[in-house]
Parts: structure tokens; C-alpha cells; sequence
């Protein structure tokens, strides 16, 4: 069986926010840490999305410049396959 391993962190927020904090824990039944953990990766997965669409918008910006038709990109696409 594998050892599940933490490190402990302090962090500090304002009392509003702490509070704010706690009674969203305690309405979803979580801890703490579970609460941050789950808004680490709530955060993690915002942040991926943020990505892709950027990539997308660059990725059209650059077919638009070359004046390629969605038919090209599919070609290319499909051609390694």
C-alpha cells in the first residue's frame, strides 16, 4: 500500500474571507483542505481552458492569414493518420 504524503501550508486571507471559506466548507461537507484543493484544481482546469481557446484564436488568425478553408485543415490534420 502506498503512503499518501502532505505538506502542511498556512495561508493568510482576511477574516471575511476566511469565514466565506469555512461556511462553504461546511455547506459542501468538506474540509478545509479539501475546499482548497478543489479550488486549486477548479483553478488549474480554468486556467487550461484559457489555453486552449487561446491557442484556437491563434490557430484561426493563422488560417485566416494563409487563407486556408476549414477543407485544407482537415487535410492536414488527417493526413498523418
Amino acid at each position: 500500500m502506498q503512503n499518501r504524503q502532505r505538506v502542511v501550508m498556512t495561508i493568510s486571507v482576511p477574516p471575511d474571507i476566511a469565514l466565506e471559506c469555512r461556511e462553504i466548507a461546511k455547506a459542501k461537507g468538506e474540509t478545509m483542505s479539501q475546499l482548497f484543493r478543489d479550488m486549486l484544481l477548479s483553478y488549474k482546469q480554468e486556467k487550461r481552458k484559457d489555453e486552449f481557446y487561446a491557442l484556437q484564436r491563434y490557430g484561426v488568425k493563422k488560417a485566416k492569414e494563409l487563407k486556408f478553408t476549414e477543407k485544407d485543415i482537415e487535410k492536414i490534420v488527417f493526413a498523418g493518420r
